[in-house]
């Protein structure tokens, strides 16, 4: 019984010193129900407590990165796995990709015959990237043609997002028109914060019957493939 004694003596004190059950076992190999018979009446001070809280949240946040960690390595390797099923893309690829894009994203000529040219939005500068390349490589659209507009909150860093697009799209700044949307004061909307850049809008002069082309490319995809 001597032994048992002294390891119930330990227990005690390690509790006392703020240890959880847990780290207790760790260094007194008894069944758990044994050290909660020990320690059922053993009173803790304030501190020791917010000790034992303070390791548990420690704790659950150790595990909690250890979690995240876990999970960027394996985005990471899924989508390393997937970016090497990615071919060479060729023109066909990259007319059939920017006709897809156009179709989600861009402006559409009304039924009711309200005319509409080709007017391309978003805010992810690599779709914006990669439907300029389509209108220049594919549509064969010059600079000239070419209208850049920029829809931002009127409470953003107006200038820090014209200097943004202005580095992605490889054009002067004072070339983007900037228009300004009104702030709500309530808003569940998630673009804010340092992050957000607004909305850009790639518009091509003239191109009216370019939008009806672009309308025809689309229905002769869905009689193609569904």
């Amino acid at each position: 019984m001597v032994p048992k004694n002294k390891e119930k003596e330990k227990a005690i004190k390690l509790r006392k010193d703020g240890f959880s059950y847990s780290e207790i076992l760790k260094q007194i190999p008894v069944a758990k129900s044994t050290l909660s018979l020990w320690l059922k009446s053993v009173g803790l001070a304030k501190e020791q407590k917010q000790k034992i809280t303070e390791k548990r949240l420690a704790g659950a946040l150790r595990g909690a990165m250890a979690r995240k960690n876990q999970r960027i390595k394996l985005t990471k390797e899924i989508k390393d796995r997937a970016r090497n099923d990615v071919e060479r893309i060729d023109k066909k690829d990259l007319w059939l990709i920017g006709v897809s894009l156009y179709w989600a994203e861009g402006a559409k000529e009304k039924e009711n015959g309200t005319r509409a040219g080709i007017k391309f939005s978003n805010s992810d500068p690599k779709m914006i990237l990669l439907f300029l390349k389509w209108l220049k490589e594919i549509i064969s659209i010059s600079n000239s043609e070419l209208v850049y507009e920029l829809y931002i909150h009127e409470n953003s860093d107006i200038a820090k997002a014209q200097k943004y697009w202005s580095e992605i799209l490889s054009i002067k700044k004072n070339i983007i028109r900037t228009y300004l949307k009104k702030n709500k004061i309530k808003t569940t909307r998630k673009n804010t914060g340092n992050d957000y850049y607004g909305l850009i809008c790639l518009k091509v002069n003239k191109s009216f019957n370019l939008n009806r082309k672009v309308s025809g490319w689309i229905e002769g995809i869905c009689e193609k493939s569904l």
